[in-house]
């Protein structure tokens, strides 16, 4: 997966959890994956929309009603689904899961595997705007799964930013060559 198509995918909240879900098996129908994503109805009426937009999600002809239809992974869907499931288990806590549910999380730890200052991880993140970034970057350092260092023999001293701990975990699940 390159990073283009996970910035869209990760831009609803709810949509590798979706992914997850039907990867591991639950039902396509809204009802049982509504229940077992823990996500407001219309938050996921929105990811639905999203996934069946970027065509990871179709509707299963000829099952269930036209107000509440049975979805399945499309072609694209199913290679996708593995890593969403493995983002998802990467995850330990509650705190967590809503961070991941962040638009910027998951493609900033992907592109953080390596020290970068914050020019090149904007760079690789193109349509990330400063205060996006600096707030993505603050929060996943007070989660600690990102490292500030600052290296004090360039001149200016600048910061570097890497993947630590369960961002380690949740980057390596990402599976980016970047």
């Amino acid at each position: 997966m390159d990073i283009e198509a996970l910035i869209q995918v990760t831009s609803r909240a709810w949509s590798l959890k979706v992914l997850a879900l039907l990867h591991r098996g639950t039902p396509g129908r809204q009802a049982p994956l509504l229940a077992a994503s823990g996500a407001s109805r219309t938050a996921f009426v929105q990811s639905l929309r999203h996934l069946e937009s970027l065509g990871l999600l179709e509707r299963n002809p000829g099952h269930g009603h036209p107000l509440r239809p049975e979805f399945r992974l499309t072609t694209m869907g199913r290679a996708l689904a593995p890593t969403a499931d493995r983002i998802d288990a990467a995850v330990r806590d509650d705190a967590g899961a809503t961070l991941v549910r962040k638009v910027w999380t998951v493609p900033l730890l992907a592109v953080a595997k390596t020290p970068r200052v914050f020019s090149e991880l904007k760079r690789e993140l193109a349509p990330i705007t400063d205060r996006a970034l600096s707030q993505s970057l603050r929060d996943l350092s007070g989660q600690k799964w990102i490292e500030r260092s600052v290296n004090v023999e360039m001149r200016p001293p600048r910061p570097f930013y890497q993947v630590i701990n369960e961002g380690e975990r949740i980057s390596a699940a990402v599976g980016l060559l970047t």
